[in-house]
């Protein structure tokens, strides 16, 4: 139920009966659809939202419904007074794309920041902008900033701001790659608040749009191809996207990296800048598919190839660990350890290659050597 608890005995008692669980069914399900006569509008949404979360799916999905849809004399009455915040949750939840209900929402001293920060994760541009406006309220409940920071509808200008608002007030925020944005966002100009958004803020919006066109079917497919010498070239159909992303400064590679397409995560992890490079590997969007591919690539940086060493759950990967021994650019300790858990077969092939560190060939010659010793 409501949380924090309501307490029905503030109703008048026609509110009281509906909500009294032993009360008349009939007379529930006609205040489920609105038909709630002699109470005020703020107690009217009150009771809706009580029946929003009824143990009786019916009632609960019926009054949701209704929560919805309000008449606006009703809807103005209840927002013209601070609501209960369970009260503000389920209507912010109901009015969602509505700025100027959620703004009066927003205004409430009551309103929980749990509830704020939802609506972050939920609401437009426009929301988010109303809610980035509040630094008091950023400040004191840091989960709003990184709902908007994680949130695709925040302009890449406002989450900086936000950002550098936590970096600069000592903060630190649960969202990936934090580290690495914090280090990036001091050595970026922040723009001031606009009713509109910045140059900078289209170019992201453009490559958000653009990287939606970039369809990757990673079993056959990266974002680079090999040249006849083994040097990695952007693929013809990435290329576009590629320089979009070239464009871009530190900060908002950063939260391509974070937030954006399996394109951009395999493009940007072989950025040269460590910063982003670790931010596209720690991204929590990073699928197995795509780290078979980062793991085999050899112009990633050597420190991906260390994260995905020390990632259990893909190492559990068979192709990964293969991958790993045989790329020259991972540090030996890391292959060292993985060389034990491949096929002999694959053990045998990597120690008559030229294409793997001496190392690497000598250790594999070294365990094959114990395995046969093993058998006899």
């Amino acid at each position: 139920m409501m949380n924090p608890a309501f307490d029905i005995t503030t109703l008048p008692v026609t509110g009281q009966r509906i909500l009294d669980p032993n009360g008349p069914a009939p007379m529930r399900a006609m205040a489920a659809k609105g038909v709630i006569p002699g109470l005020k509008p703020a107690e009217i949404v009150t009771v809706l939202a009580l029946l929003a979360e009824w143990p009786d799916a019916p009632i609960a999905d019926s009054a949701r419904a209704t929560l919805g849809k309000l008449p606006k004399p009703v809807l103005d009455g209840a927002l013209s007074q601070d609501l209960h915040p369970g009260v503000i949750d389920l209507l912010g939840d109901a009015h969602i794309a509505d700025v100027e209900v959620i703004g009066k929402l927003l205004e409430m001293k009551t309103i929980a920041p749990e509830t704020v920060a939802r609506m972050a994760e939920k609401g437009s541009e426009m929301i988010c902008e109303r809610i980035a406006t509040n630094e008091a309220r950023l400040l004191e409940h840091p989960i709003i900033i990184e709902a908007l920071y994680m949130s695709r509808a925040t302009r890449m200008s406002t989450a900086d701001r936000v950002l550098e608002l936590a970096v600069r007030n000592g903060i630190t925020l649960n969202i990936p790659a934090f580290k690495e944005a914090a280090v990036a966002i001091k050595d970026e100009l922040i723009a001031e608040p606009s009713p509109d958004p910045t140059p900078d803020d289209l170019v992201y919006q453009q490559a958000e749009e653009l990287a939606e066109s970039v369809v990757l079917d990673l079993v056959t497919e990266d974002t680079h191809v090999l040249d006849d010498e083994g040097n990695e070239l952007v693929a013809d159909k990435c290329k576009p996207l590629w320089v979009l992303l070239g464009e871009m400064t530190v900060t908002q590679k950063i939260r391509r990296a974070t937030l954006g397409s399996s394109a951009e995560r395999m493009m940007l992890v072989r950025d040269t800048n460590r910063l982003v490079a670790t931010a596209a590997i720690r991204s929590p969007l990073m699928q197995e598919n795509e780290v078979v591919r980062i793991s085999s690539s050899r112009s990633v940086d050597e420190d991906i190839l260390r994260h995905i060493a020390n990632n259990r759950e893909w190492t559990r990967s068979y192709q990964i660990k293969l991958n790993l021994v045989t790329n020259p650019r991972c540090p030996f300790t890391f292959a060292a350890k993985l060389i034990p858990l491949l096929r002999e077969n694959d053990l045998k092939a990597i120690a008559k290659s030229k294409n793997v560190s001496g190392s690497v060939v000598t250790a594999a010659r070294q365990h094959l050597t114990r395995r046969t010793n093993k058998k006899q």
